[in-house]
């Protein structure tokens, strides 16, 4: 029962932009560190783009799934992170992907150009730790 409260809820204020407020943010373990296995920097490639993200320190559990010291991945296509309200749940966009099955790999079609991507590891609820954990952000190329 519990679960699928917690479950409601998360959906709830994902699915409902005007209840985005404000939620309070938990530490991440001291040694977490999330990264990418693959996009290199300054790679280039020709068609899809296969992301593979890395994490230690935590574990990965799908969004809405409550357990201490787990989360799941999010990639921000595009956009800096001082653009993104860590107090909040992080709105579904195709410059904020969101990998809540727990997914920690995905092919990506973007188009032809030079494109930023980083990695953000947030709790059950898509909401950024405190700190954050969060990757460099890299360049790469799509020709």
């Amino acid at each position: 029962m519990t679960h699928r409260l917690t479950l409601s809820i998360a959906t709830i204020l994902l699915l409902t932009p005007a209840l985005a407020v404000s939620l309070e943010r938990v530490a991440p373990p001291d040694d977490a560190a999330v990264y990418f296995i693959t996009p290199f920097a300054g790679e280039t490639f020709e068609g899809p783009v296969t992301v593979r993200m890395g994490l230690r320190g935590m574990g990965v559990a799908p969004a809405g799934v409550d357990v201490e010291g787990t989360g799941h991945h999010h990639l921000l296509v595009n956009k800096p992170l001082e653009a993104v309200d860590l107090d909040a749940s992080l709105p579904f966009s195709e410059q904020t992907r969101h990998f809540g099955g727990g997914q920690t790999e995905s092919t990506l079609d973007l188009p032809e150009g030079t494109h930023t991507l980083q990695l953000l590891f947030m709790d059950y609820r898509h909401v950024s730790f405190d700190p954050p954990v969060v990757s460099e952000q890299i360049t790469i190329t799509v020709r």
